[in-house]
């Protein structure tokens, strides 16, 4: 039987978390779109790579500080989030279990598995070096950006990811009858398939989506069939998935409208109207 106390000591943790990952900088669309409508034009950075690091130091410190800046309208992340996450966790024993009362489906498993891979920080990370390393050869300043933003946003979330595993210890499905428990010596919570995959789509999806939706439904249903896959490939608990993928999401979001180079949308708009 999973104890109480560590049941308890479970929520509280989730709840503190969402804390961190849905109050401010995280919600920065809006503060984004008001500071670009006073923003001078910039031009393209001739070597974004000098800042990489740079930023990468100044996310992390934003990320963590997150909850000193909260603000009321967070609530309407936080609360479905956390009440979602909440009912995910009580549930994981039994939803979890259902997988093995329906029969250990080996073929299942091996497919779920192999989905996962590409979750994985050496797809990820692979599939933004291809970027940059073909952003470079044709010259495209987006495509760079996207690698370089990808490759951010995964670091960023990979330490995040594994400073919560750290903390949270939570045992594996296949261990004691899925009981789920946490600050018990596992690395289930939460998932850093889901965080990678999401954290690198949405970077994508943010560069490209708003005039290629195609591009959005095609990361977002790559990262959304990843997270599934780690829950039916019983890696993971549905919570640690909707907790993985939703710090991948935030993070992803956050350091697109942090560090987007706005002149690479007003060029492409100049290229768009039609010559006199």
């Amino acid at each position: 039987m999973v104890s109480y106390s560590c049941r308890t000591r479970g929520l509280l943790f989730c709840f503190l978390l969402f804390v961190l990952l849905v109050a401010d900088p995280l919600n920065t669309p809006a503060k984004t779109v008001h500071a670009r409508s006073h923003a001078k034009q910039k031009t393209v950075s001739t070597n974004p790579e000098k800042k990489f690091f740079v930023n990468l130091l100044h996310d992390q410190q934003a990320i963590w500080t997150s909850p000193f800046h909260m603000h009321q309208r967070d609530a309407q992340w936080l609360a479905p989030l956390g009440l979602a996450t909440i009912g995910l966790i009580a549930s994981d024993r039994r939803t979890s279990g259902e997988l093995v009362e329906n029969g250990a489906n080996l073929e299942r498993l091996r497919v779920s598995r192999d989905i996962s891979r590409l979750g994985s920080i050496y797809t990820t990370g692979g599939f933004a070096g291809l970027l940059y390393l073909t952003g470079r050869a044709v010259h495209n300043d987006r495509l760079r950006e996207t690698a370089l933003l990808g490759a951010t946003a995964l670091l960023n979330s990979t330490i995040v990811v594994s400073a919560l595993k750290t903390v949270s210890q939570r045992q594996r499905p296949p261990v004691d009858n899925s009981s789920g428990e946490f600050f018990a010596g596992g690395s289930s919570f939460p998932s850093g398939h889901a965080a990678s995959i999401w954290s690198v789509a949405t970077v994508v999806a943010e560069e490209y989506g708003q005039h290629r939706p195609v591009v959005q439904v095609g990361v977002y249903g790559l990262a959304a069939a990843v997270s599934v896959s780690r829950f039916t490939a019983r890696k993971h608990f549905l919570s640690d998935v909707l907790v993985g993928s939703a710090l991948g999401y935030g993070i992803g979001r956050y350091v697109y409208h942090k560090h987007h180079d706005t002149e690479l949308d007003a060029r492409n708009e100049r290229q768009r109207r039609p010559s006199c």
